[in-house]
């Protein structure tokens, strides 16, 4: 039973590192297509080339949330310390989230020059 156990372990390792090679070529190929001009706009807006800087700020945001939710957990007592970081984890990371949610609609106004 060991032996299948680690069988199947294997084959998800290998599963999952072939799924996200394909899924990798598939976003380089679409990537190249669009460039080309090979594809209608109604596609273009699934690529849109800024999203990684307003992606980086999103999970920036979230660390930073959880990084002040761990340090305010250390500071309290040692009685709830746990109870206090993990809350304050999830609060804070849904906060930055939020605040991420109303910023997101003016960079990418900023960033398309104002077009929507």
């Amino acid at each position: 039973m060991d032996k299948l156990f680690e069988a199947l372990q294997m084959l998800v390792v290998f599963a999952t590192i072939a799924f996200i090679v394909k899924i990798a070529l598939e976003y380089g190929t679409r990537k190249k297509l669009i460039d080309k001009g090979l594809v209608d706009e109604n596609v273009r807006h699934l690529f849109n080339y800024a999203a990684p800087a307003a992606s980086s700020l999103k999970w920036g945001m979230v660390l930073t949330g959880i990084g002040i939710a761990v340090l305010i957990g250390r500071l309290v007592p040692y009685r709830w310390e746990e109870e206090m970081t993990i809350s304050l984890m999830f609060i804070l990371a849904g906060l930055a989230l939020i605040i991420y949610y109303v910023i997101a609609p003016k960079l990418r106004n900023r960033s398309n020059g104002g077009k929507q």
